[in-house]
């Protein structure tokens, strides 16, 4: 077992890199459920992401350990992913649409409530530094397409290829398959909170993969893929946004909260509300939605419609993957 803290020690004097840490962060156990409930009270800083992101909460971690703000955090480790060819559902590597364009959605939130956001956006590594720059340079939340990318490209971002060899042979391959069905919709959400308990989060995807062209789903929008509220926490979702829209989960679980809920209930309540009213469907296509939670605290929490959902934690100097609970095998 590695010796986090001594690792992560090392990593910020500059003994190691980002990507050697990210490679023994990786070799963490999975913990169960029951575990994971263990610990009620939560502490600060705080990291979570959705899925086992731990390459991007030791990127935002490593901002939290020196002091630093949390929505540089949220930003860093959102990148972490955006830029892995590995990843097939965010940023580059991401799968494209049916007409063979990975086109990008992305939203970050502060601890003042400010929000930016970009969608259908493609040839562009990073989209949520762009949605960064929306909220911090302009007088909206959201910029879509071509006025998305004008903008990215007038900020300095370059553009690149975003579809690679391995997304491309997928793609050939669903299209020889001709059924003309979605394939996958993860997404990586990630909350942060630092030691001056600012909280912030982000959220980036490539959306479903080969969705009809012009498909955006719940990632890049406020209140339903991402949500922060600074007086009472934050929350994320992953799975198939249309439900997620339909029912607003973030701002949802943000608002049980609000009511006393804890992060792990707030998440069941969105979760359950989402298969009273969508259950038929998500069960006949299989589908999977999962939310995450934070509070002002540190206590975090998640919930899945289905079984195999886990998000990442970084607390306390160490790093986890926490299985979900869920309501259906």
């Amino acid at each position: 077992m590695i010796n986090r803290r001594k690792f992560l020690h090392r990593a910020l004097a500059g003994s190691l890199t980002l990507t050697s840490l990210t490679r023994a962060l990786s070799k963490s156990t999975t913990l169960t459920s029951k575990s994971a409930q263990g610990k009620k009270k939560g502490s600060l800083p705080v990291t979570i992401a959705t899925w086992p992101n731990e390459g991007a909460t030791a990127a935002a971690w490593e901002v939290l350990a020196r002091g630093g703000y949390a929505l540089d955090a949220v930003e860093a480790g959102a990148r972490v992913p955006e830029a892995d060819p590995a990843d097939s559902s965010v940023g580059y590597g991401g799968l494209p649409d049916r007409d063979g364009h990975v086109t990008l959605d992305a939203c970050i939130m502060d601890e003042k409530g400010n929000a930016g956001s970009v969608t259908f956006l493609e040839t562009i590594l990073h989209p949520i530094s762009v949605a960064r720059r929306v909220m911090e340079k302009t007088p909206h939340v959201m910029l879509t397409g071509e006025g998305a990318l004008q903008f990215a490209i007038a900020e300095g971002f370059p553009q690149q290829e975003m579809l690679t060899d391995k997304a491309r042979a997928a793609w050939e391959k669903w299209k020889a398959d001709n059924n003309y069905q979605p394939g996958n919709h993860d997404t990586i959400g990630i909350l942060a909170i630092d030691q001056q308990k600012r909280l912030a989060g982000a959220c980036t995807t490539s959306g479903w993969g080969f969705k009809m062209h012009g498909r955006v789903g719940d990632s890049p929008i406020i209140g339903a893929g991402l949500y922060v509220d600074p007086e009472i926490g934050g929350a994320c979702a992953t799975g198939l946004g249309e439900m997620v829209m339909k029912t607003v989960g973030s701002f949802l679980a943000v608002e049980l909260m609000r009511q006393g809920a804890s992060p792990e209930k707030a998440c069941r309540e969105v979760v359950q509300r989402i298969a009273r009213r969508y259950g038929d469907y998500l069960d006949r296509e299989n589908q999977q939605v999962g939310i995450i939670a934070v509070n002002s605290e540190g206590v975090h929490g998640a919930w899945s419609f289905r079984k195999g959902f886990s998000y990442s934690v970084f607390q306390d100097g160490k790093s986890q993957v926490l299985e979900s609970k869920y309501d259906r095998d």
